[in-house]
């Protein structure tokens, strides 16, 4: 009975695994098999690509801020704004030295600080009519002198006994004091009276004396010429103006 127990048992085991090749051999078995092992496989991929842009994100965050702030502390507005403000004050003070420039031209701050007025005693001065412009004369003088010598402001004229100063033309006016060396030349021209004679209290002088100013206006530069005349004297009314010193005799005689 044993035997018969036994040869039952292994024919049950051949008919189990009969039916189950013939399982395998299938197509349904095969596909639910490959299902259950693929649905972890898809899950793994799908889970760690969503992580990663968030490790990613994460990531860039914390770079993005540090960006930020380098920006803002590094390159930022604090820097180039302290250069501009250096520029602007290096601004500020050029305009300034351009301010200071501006308003000595022409003052008492003109004049050298070693200064060596020209006067009648260290120059030649000659005073002459010309045919152009009508109505001008023009006055030179020359540095007779051993040493530079400065012409400051206008020459103060007086015919005769002239009671009163002709005005300087103030368009005239140079940037700095004239100042000559030996044997060096200067010129101020002379409106003497109106082309249209519409100056009034007309006389011809006879004498001119040609005053020099100092450091200041109107004040003593020192001894005055007497340059010569032509023998009729000239003639000037009351438009009787003079010019700056100048260097140059045809700016002398644009006025």
């Amino acid at each position: 009975m044993r035997t018969s127990r036994l040869q039952l048992l292994a024919a049950a085991g051949v008919a189990v695994a009969s039916l189950a090749l013939t399982a395998c051999q299938d197509g349904t078995g095969t596909r639910d098999e490959g299902a259950s092992v693929s649905q972890p496989v898809a899950s793994a991929p799908s889970g760690a690509s969503s992580q990663a842009p968030k490790e990613s994100a994460s990531g860039s965050g914390g770079n993005g801020s540090t960006a930020n702030g380098s920006t803002a502390n590094g390159s930022g507005s604090n820097g180039s704004g302290g250069d501009a403000a250096g520029s602007g004050d290096s601004g500020s003070g050029s305009k300034g030295s351009s301010a200071g420039k501006g308003s000595a031209s022409g003052g008492s701050d003109d004049a050298p600080a070693t200064f060596n007025p020209c006067n009648g005693s260290n120059t030649s001065v000659s005073a002459a009519p010309v045919s152009r412009p009508v109505n001008h004369m023009l006055i030179t003088v020359k540095n007779t002198g051993s040493k530079n010598c400065d012409l400051t402001y206008y020459p103060v004229l007086r015919f005769d006994e002239m009671q009163w100063v002709p005005q300087p033309v103030e368009e005239s006016k140079p940037q700095a004091v004239v100042t000559l060396a030996p044997g060096e030349s200067a010129y101020a021209g002379v409106l003497l009276s109106a082309a249209d004679g519409s100056g009034s209290g007309g006389a011809t002088g006879k004498k001119l004396a040609v005053g020099f100013q100092g450091r200041t206006p109107n004040s003593d530069g020192g001894p005055a010429a007497i340059p010569s005349l032509p023998a009729e004297g000239v003639y000037y009314d009351s438009s009787l103006t003079v010019t700056y010193w100048q260097y140059s005799m045809d700016d002398a005689l644009t006025y």
